[in-house]
């Protein structure tokens, strides 16, 4: 579908995003539902488990322009759809993105973190978009219609743990196709991180080897998502060691990471405690010839 405006733009494709084949199979009668009516999806899943990144495959694969709303920055109804400014001692109204977005034929609209807002309310204007009339008076507008195509997607964590959000709206929840996302397993993840790593197997599963058993210890389990598996591994392969990584990927303390570590017996050694060593972060010239300084870690 042609892309009508420079900040509607089709995403990349990534070569090397997996997901179930039957959400595969899901998604593209999805697509093939939004050539009759607009569609309205909701994915959720655990933290760092790749929702917002289905988004982007999904405009990706089927050609589709997308534009992204974090919806954690709404606080008052109307706010999608325009403001009204000052200028100059007057006000005018400035009409934003949603409204333009909604209106391109074949648009996949993300709606980020839809449980996030800083009020309830400021969602209000959505019941009229995302139901069956697929319309909606704006006083400044007038009558903004859904285009045909339009898909919306909205994502979201949910859990006592993920402060600022709420639960969503049992109402406009009513008005969405849920898909939800499981963690890779254990023998895809490790092809993601080879990919996007370009790490040997043997390195990735020293690293896959240490971060499952963290995951599985029954002492003090640890969520470590396939994002933050990746973050490990790209630092692996930028010569950090395993240990290091996960201190600054799990963004926890080495005492706590080697605590972790003895807990699940892996006694390599590359996880032994050492001195730390103080030196100045400045260029290297700078500092040229001086000696640094030992203390403890």
């Amino acid at each position: 579908m042609a892309n009508t405006d420079k900040q509607l733009r089709t995403p990349a494709i990534d070569p090397d995003f997996f997901v179930l084949d039957e959400d595969k199979a899901i998604l593209e009668k999805f697509e093939r539902m939004s050539e009759k009516h607009p569609v309205n999806l909701l994915i959720t899943g655990d933290q760092g488990c790749g929702k917002s990144s289905l988004v982007r495959q999904f405009a990706g694969v089927c050609k589709r322009p997308l534009v992204t709303f974090q919806m954690g920055l709404l606080s008052e109804s109307g706010e999608l759809f325009g403001q009204q400014r000052l200028k100059n001692g007057e006000t005018y109204y400035q009409e934003f993105l949603f409204p333009k977005a909604i209106q391109t034929p074949g648009c996949v609209i993300h709606l980020e973190e839809i449980n996030r807002t800083e009020a309830p309310h400021a969602l209000n204007e959505l019941f009229s978009v995302l139901s069956e009339d697929r319309c909606i008076w704006i006083d400044e507008l007038g009558f903004v219609e859904v285009a045909p195509g339009v898909i919306f997607c909205a994502t979201m964590n949910e859990g006592s743990e993920f402060t600022g959000t709420d639960n969503l709206d049992a109402a406009l929840r009513d008005r969405f196709y849920r898909i939800y996302l499981n963690n890779l397993p254990k023998d895809i993840e490790k092809t993601v991180l080879i990919r996007k790593t370009g790490l040997d197997d043997t390195r990735v599963d020293d690293i896959l080897n240490v971060v499952d058993r963290v995951r599985n210890n029954s002492q003090a389990p640890i969520k470590i998502s396939v994002r933050h598996s990746l973050m490990i591994a790209e630092l692996v392969s930028l010569g950090a060691s395993i240990k290091d990584s996960l201190v600054y990927g799990l963004q926890v303390s080495q005492d706590t990471v080697e605590s972790l570590l003895l807990s699940v017996h892996v006694e390599t050694g590359e996880f032994k405690s050492r001195p730390g060593v103080y030196i100045p972060y400045v260029p290297e010239q700078v500092e040229s010839g001086k000696e640094m300084a030992k203390g403890a870690s």
